[in-house]
């Protein structure tokens, strides 16, 4: 009697081992598809800007174009006046400075760290047409941007007040597979501005290359904007609130990062303690204790936090783990005291901020109680 291939393990190894590559392949040949669309879209973009330079076709030349281009291709997509006006916008964005090559060329992590670029969006159309087009380039200048799709382009050049903060975007949704509102809620939560802000000593406790990674991990501050805790509430209650949203959390933590558990008991000599979060980071190889505050940083903080690492580093971490890190996150932190704190602690430590909501608009705030009115509103309910 013959073996049934839906039991026989080495044939379903084999059919995973298609589907996977059939997978790749399809990703392959969509990225293939989008590249090229893309590159027609630059050629397009750079197209219209010198024809609105040279050419005496007036201001209803684009809805013309659309009108030829939709008529000649019914079923593609991407011919309205108001797509090409974003073609238009997007060339223009990438094709704001002559820097724009040795940007593209920088990792991630120096594109956050330095800010070569100030031109804001409204500035770069203030460039002629016939500026442009003396340094025409069929093909872009950043090959990344063609890499990911066209609506997380327009989402980005829509948001985004520079090419470096653009390009962060671009390679992280790269590295990340975010979905478009994946990637617009970086953008709006300013991911760009907030990661590896953390005061920390990583440099110090890890070696460079763990350090580095270490230190993009950490954001300052982070915004929990996805829970409602209007009321008076402490430690276990935002702990608790944060395990129940744990799949927004985990975004707001960022990539790598993944759940273990809360109050995670450690048995040390006869007494047993409790970490607030247990994470595992996949990238950094590393369990990763998180400890929350909802008061100011205090330098005892740190001190806690310190006998927790130095307690999972001896009870849970396997040989080929490397040192545990630690994530403070409180309410409100003095730099300068946060440094002061860290700097004979010898495990790895990080401090952040929270913020419940992100800021509001200036026409809101002077109708809305201010935060000291809060929280004082806050203390005598307590």
């Amino acid at each position: 009697m013959k073996h049934s291939l839906t039991t026989d393990k080495e044939y379903q190894q084999w059919l995973a081992d298609i589907k996977e590559k059939a997978r790749k392949t399809q990703i392959k040949a969509a990225v293939k598809v989008n590249t090229e669309l893309l590159n027609f879209y630059w050629e397009l973009g750079t197209d219209i800007l010198e024809k609105q330079a040279n050419a005496k076709w007036g201001d209803g030349f684009l809805l013309q174009l659309s009108k030829d281009l939709m008529s000649e291709f019914p079923d593609m997509k991407g011919f309205s006046k108001r797509n090409l006006e974003l073609i238009r916008q997007w060339y223009l964005f990438y094709s704001q400075d002559s820097r724009t090559d040795q940007i593209a060329k920088q990792p991630v992590s120096q594109l956050r760290m330095e800010q070569k670029i100030q031109q804001p969006v409204e500035q770069i159309t203030q460039r002629t047409a016939l500026q442009l087009s003396a340094d025409r380039v069929v093909q872009p200048a950043i090959p990344q941007i063609t890499q990911i799709p066209w609506g997380h382009n327009i989402a980005i050049i829509s948001k985004c007040k520079n090419i470096e903060e653009a390009l962060y975007y671009v390679q992280n949704t790269m590295i990340h597979n975010w979905s478009r509102s994946v990637l617009v809620h970086q953008i709006e939560n300013g991911l760009y501005k907030r990661e590896g802000k953390s005061v920390n000593n990583f440099a110090l406790t890890l070696p460079k290359a763990h350090s580095d990674l270490a230190i993009q991990t950490l954001k300052d501050p982070y915004i929990f904007d996805f829970l409602s805790m209007t009321n008076d509430y402490n430690e276990r209650e935002l702990e608790n609130a944060l395990v129940v949203h744990v799949t927004q959390f985990l975004l707001e933590l960022g990539a790598g990062f993944a759940y273990l558990g809360k109050q995670v008991p450690l048995q040390v000599g006869e007494r047993e303690f409790f970490i607030d979060l247990l994470f595992y980071h996949t990238k950094l190889r590393c369990y990763v204790v998180i400890e929350l505050k909802t008061s100011d940083f205090e330098p005892e903080h740190a001190g806690k936090l310190n006998f927790y690492l130095k307690a999972v580093d001896s009870l849970l971490r396997a040989e080929q783990d490397k040192p545990t890190i630690g994530i403070l996150i409180c309410k409100k932190k003095d730099k300068v005291v946060v440094e002061y704190a860290l700097s004979d602690i010898h495990k790895p430590i990080g401090v952040s901020e929270y913020q419940l909501t992100q800021s509001l608009p200036k026409k809101l705030k002077s109708s809305l109680p201010s935060i000291e009115q809060i929280e004082k509103e806050l203390e005598g309910k307590g």
